[in-house]
């Protein structure tokens, strides 16, 4: 359980240094490249994303994750291929990290065939079966319950798999948080609800919608493991994803982290970066702790990249992205009979 003082409103959310230390050093020079890596391909691929929606090549709906990369990474960086991922809307870079290739990703982005989803589901709704990725769903707070269900699932089978539930801040005001909750503790369901509390749910800030502004301490009323980690901090939240996915594994005790993030762009792409709901002062201050040039900082005074070396790796990065684009023009788009394919499924469970 966490002792961490409540944060000021506005305030970026600083890590206990040696815990952060002690992540740090269980880490190797080539796991940190990885985790650079993720976060940067997340990143540059988003901000294409942003480029293709300006000029119309993709539609609906789209929530970019710029500024939180250090969550997706921290945590699928220590899942098993067998583990389980279920999110919300804001789900590219999650996806990514999780394993999805850019030209899946894009793909289902631009609403083709080749998608991930054969182009039915879209920004919000990524799905692979086969990572383990359960989604991409647009209710807020709707996915929480699938969550429960799925470690239920797990439980019942005799597995030892965790079930990674992410969410915003704004879910936690509904009542399915509280019902899975409850049922998740009550049952010891290995289950690891993460909220990425970015501080706004949509326009309106945590401080006008919650009674409470520590909302991890919410994880008490269901007598559940739970604590605040720095969502700028790879480190910080690899250690606190570690020791819950520990617990989980053990005995099925499941654990609420709040990760107290920022997104450095609007709430959807209909949505101003900044002037409306928080000021262009605010911004500038979360952008300081960036997460992937807090990693990289770290990294070159470690000895462990130099700045040829981060280059080097963007430029790949970038030809990545660039293929993605160049796969998902080329894919065909569905045929007017796709629409009656996938309503229901056969199964024999």
């Amino acid at each position: 359980m966490s002792t961490a003082k409540p944060r000021k409103k506005g305030e970026p959310v600083r890590a206990d240094a040696k815990a952060d230390a002690n992540a740090s050093d269980r880490t190797s020079a080539a796991t940190n490249r990885e985790l650079l890596y993720s976060m940067l391909l997340q990143r540059r691929f988003e901000e294409r994303v942003a480029e293709m929606y300006a000029i119309g090549r993709i539609g609906g709906f789209c929530h970019l994750y710029i500024g939180q990369e250090a969550i997706s990474t921290g945590v699928m960086s220590l899942l098993r291929a067998d583990d389980y991922i279920i999110t919300t809307y804001r789900d590219h870079g999650q996806a990514l990290a999780r394993g999805m290739t850019p030209r899946a990703a894009m793909a289902e982005l631009f609403g083709r065939q080749d998608g991930c989803a054969k182009g039915k589901g879209g920004s919000m709704h990524m799905f692979d079966k086969q990572l383990g990725f359960l989604g991409g769903h647009g209710i807020v707070g709707g996915h929480i319950p699938i969550a429960a269900g799925v470690g239920f699932a797990i439980k019942y089978r005799g597995g030892d798999q965790v079930i990674v539930c992410f969410m915003g801040e704004a879910a936690v005001n509904n009542g399915a948080f509280h019902e899975a909750l409850n049922m998740a503790s009550l049952w010891k369901l290995p289950c690891l609800f993460i909220i990425e509390n970015n501080r706004y749910g949509m326009g309106t800030a945590l401080e006008r919608a919650s009674a409470i502004h520590d909302i991890y301490k919410r994880g008490a009323s269901y007598d559940m493991p739970r604590d605040v980690v720095d969502g700028q901090d790879v480190h910080a939240v690899r250690k606190a994803t570690e020791e819950a996915i520990d617990r989980a594994r053990k005995d099925g005790t499941p654990t609420l982290l709040e990760i107290r993030t920022y997104r450095f762009m609007g709430h959807s792409m209909s949505d101003a970066v900044s002037g409306t709901y928080r000021t262009k002062e605010e911004l500038e201050q979360y952008l300081k702790r960036d997460p992937i040039a807090l990693h990289r900082q770290r990294m070159e005074e470690d000895g462990e990249i130099s700045p040829a070396d981060v280059a080097a790796m963007d430029d790949e990065i970038k030809k990545i992205v660039q293929d993605s684009i160049d796969f998902a023009e080329q894919s065909p788009e569905l045929p007017l009979e796709a629409l009656m394919e996938d309503i229901l499924v056969e199964t024999t469970s």
